[in-house]
C-alpha cells in the first residue's frame, strides 16, 4: 500500500510542472476576457444583455456562441454585417474565453445601474 502511494506522489511532482503554464495561461485568458469583450461593448451592451434588435449574449450555451464565433471568423454566416471583422481580430482561444465568459453573465441581473437605468 505505501509503495503505491509513493507511486502516486512520484508521478503527481513529475507530472504537475506540465500541468502548471497551462492552468497559469487559462486563468491570464480569464482575466483578459472583460478586457476582449470591450469590442462588442458598443452593440451588445457593456453586460452583453443587448436592446433594440441585437442579439443578449449573456447566458447564452457557450458551446453555442463559440460556434458562431468561429463561424463568424470563417465568413460562414450569410448577410453578416460587421461580425466577420471583428471575430477575426481574435484567435481561436481569445474566442473561445469570450464566448464562456458572456455564458457566464446572468442574463438577468443588471449591472451598475439604479432602477432608472442610470449610472450610480
Amino acid at each position: 500500500m505505501r509503495r503505491h502511494f509513493t507511486a502516486v506522489v512520484a508521478l503527481a511532482i513529475l507530472v504537475w510542472p506540465a500541468l502548471a503554464p497551462a492552468a497559469d495561461e487559462a486563468g491570464l485568458l480569464s482575466q483578459r476576457a472583460p478586457a476582449l469583450a470591450e469590442s462588442c461593448a458598443a452593440c451588445h451592451g457593456p453586460d452583453g444583455r443587448a436592446q433594440a434588435g441585437i442579439p443578449p449574449l449573456a447566458g447564452n450555451p457557450e458551446a453555442v456562441m463559440r460556434a458562431q464565433l468561429l463561424a463568424f471568423r470563417n465568413n460562414e454566416i450569410p448577410g453578416a454585417t460587421v461580425m466577420p471583422r471583428l471575430a477575426r481580430g481574435f484567435s481561436e482561444e481569445e474566442l473561445k474565453e469570450l464566448a464562456a465568459w458572456f455564458a457566464g453573465l446572468d442574463p438577468e441581473e443588471e449591472s451598475g445601474s439604479d432602477s432608472n437605468g442610470e449610472q450610480p
